[in-house]
């Protein structure tokens, strides 16, 4: 035993950097040990019962404990992380794990166990089987049951109270279940410890599910207004050529969501989860920078070249220029080169400070539904400080924070959009001075009357807008980008793929804003 307890120490001297510094005389962990427990994971976490109870001192018992835990409480793949090991005097290794059951349509269950591992008369290791180790409340008299609540379902209602349906509007699905289970209507249950001879509980191991939340078939309000829905959708399907996109329009008074539309409608929730590059449509907060800091007017001159290089060379789409362009021509005709050639007029961080406290953007936004919330990483050097002024380097927005910066930029308050009425606002943002905001207004007007977004002219109501042309990469056609306001409502539309916000995403918002003459009161 001598010689063992030599070679043990040894072979722990690799392993002490891993399982932290041994005091005088305490007992080492053998390597050997903590292979065979992570082995033993290995083999349960994937499915492998028999090969895991070959790993222990009583593999029938363990084979039998371990398929029936899972199948018995709907665990499809459970993820098993080996922690921290510890060697007792009496040569026990015990491995500490953390587990995480994913309950099938609940969600997960958490909790951490432990694994005693001891040598054997032949030498080898294996696991001491006892059922605590598979949970620590597991054992001969008690056990697990799970047990799920049939919450039925609560139908999810626009703002006048008007029942909404995904057969009407295909890129609602998604998001009226979201609705629906952040109001406590999803599916509820429990883990509950029980006694194996009576079947009663004992205890509660785990709930899923919101209490107190919407009683079956009570309605959940949004503050989603169909005819807007409805329109969104039919203006992706009819304008966009098949191209996946999104669209969000939202109040500008109080930043309520009236319509969230994705093509295609089923999947990956561009227009509130996506991360774009908002391209020149970020040149909103760009200019509020500037001319928060006097940097600018909208008459002075800023020349526009075809090139700027700036570490690397920038261009204008179609490599257009304006020689002698004032700033507002700049602005209306999304002049890349003469905004980057302004970047030397605000600090390196300045476009990030001004999103977040003008904008909110950057904050955490408390929309009621999983959310991007934008992002604007302070610049590494000048090449990603260039391109962060025309919306591209490591800036990232989607249509969710585009309609809301659209609608800062014509009403000079930021308003976190919501999407379920009362939702707490934990954003602290500062009013744009009201110089600011009315040469904002000027500028997008004249984006539509004069500039990129002359696509949208002879619409009634005072239209503003702002395109944007993301580049993806070097192989990738660009994103196309409009954000627009008229009356009470801001919308913002992205088109993947779209070449231009002019040619791919004006056309969107124009047949949304046609079929939709009148705002909502």
């Amino acid at each position: 035993m001598a010689t063992v307890a030599v070679c043990t120490a040894a072979a722990a001297g690799a392993y002490a950097a891993e399982w932290g510094p041994f005091g005088p005389g305490q007992p080492a962990v053998h390597p050997d040990a903590v292979a065979q427990a992570e082995a033993f994971l290995a083999d349960w976490a994937g499915g492998r019962a028999e090969s895991a109870g070959a790993r222990t001192t009583s593999p029938d018992q363990a084979q039998t404990t371990l398929r029936n835990f899972t199948a018995g409480l709907d665990i499809a793949k459970p993820a098993l992380t080996a922690g921290a090991a510890s060697a007792a005097k009496d040569g026990t290794v015990t491995i500490a794990f953390s587990a995480k059951m994913p309950v099938t349509g609940l969600g997960t269950w958490s909790y951490d166990s432990q694994i005693p591992v001891r040598r054997q008369e032949g030498g080898a290791w294996k696991v001491a089987w006892d059922p605590s180790l598979v949970h620590p409340n597991l054992s001969s008299t008690e056990k697990f049951r799970l047990q799920r609540e049939d919450t039925g379902t609560s139908p999810v209602t626009d703002r006048t109270g008007k029942p909404l349906s995904a057969d009407a509007s295909p890129s609602l699905k998604p998001v009226l279940d979201q609705i629906a289970q952040r109001a406590g209507a999803g599916p509820r249950g429990a883990i509950e410890r029980i006694d194996r001879a009576s079947e009663e509980v004992t205890g509660v191991e785990a709930r899923f599910g919101k209490e107190g939340g919407a009683a079956p078939g009570q309605s959940i309000r949004s503050t989603l207004d169909s005819q807007w829905q409805m329109a969104a959708d039919q203006a992706l399907a009819a304008k966009t050529g098949g191209k996946d996109a999104a669209l969000v329009a939202l109040r500008i008074d109080n930043g309520e969501i009236l319509a969230v539309a994705n093509s295609p409608a089923a999947g990956f929730n561009r227009a509130l989860s996506g991360t774009y590059a908002p391209g020149s449509t970020w040149k909103i907060v760009t200019t509020s920078a500037l001319l928060l800091g006097g940097a600018v007017k909208p008459a002075d001159i800023v020349d526009c070249p075809k090139y700027l290089t700036v570490g690397k060379q920038f261009h204008n789409v179609e490599t257009s220029e304006f020689p002698g362009a004032t700033f507002t021509k700049n602005f209306t005709e999304s002049c890349n080169t003469g905004f980057i050639s302004l970047r030397g007029k605000v600090g390196d961080g300045e476009l990030g400070e001004v999103a977040g406290k003008y904008f909110g953007i950057g904050q955490q936004w408390n929309v009621g539904l999983p959310t991007f919330d934008g992002s604007v990483p302070a610049p590494g050097d000048q090449t990603e400080k260039a391109a962060s002024m025309i919306g591209q380097g490591r800036v990232l927005g989607n249509p969710l924070t585009m309609a809301s910066v659209a609608a800062t930029a014509v009403s000079g308050s930021f308003h976190q959009p919501t999407i379920t009425p009362g939702a707490e606002d934990r954003t602290t943002t500062t009013a744009l001075p009201a110089e600011v905001v009315t040469q904002l207004r000027a500028l997008m007007r004249a984006t539509v009357t004069d500039g990129t977004a002359r696509g949208l002219a002879g619409l009634p109501g005072n239209v503003g807008a702002k395109t944007g042309t993301a580049e993806v990469s070097e192989s990738a056609p660009n994103n196309g980008w409009v954000v627009a306001t008229r009356g009470n409502v801001a919308v913002a539309v992205v088109v993947e793929g779209g070449i231009t916000g002019g040619s791919s995403a004006v056309p969107v918002v124009r047949h949304l804003l046609e079929t939709l003459p009148h705002d909502p009161s």
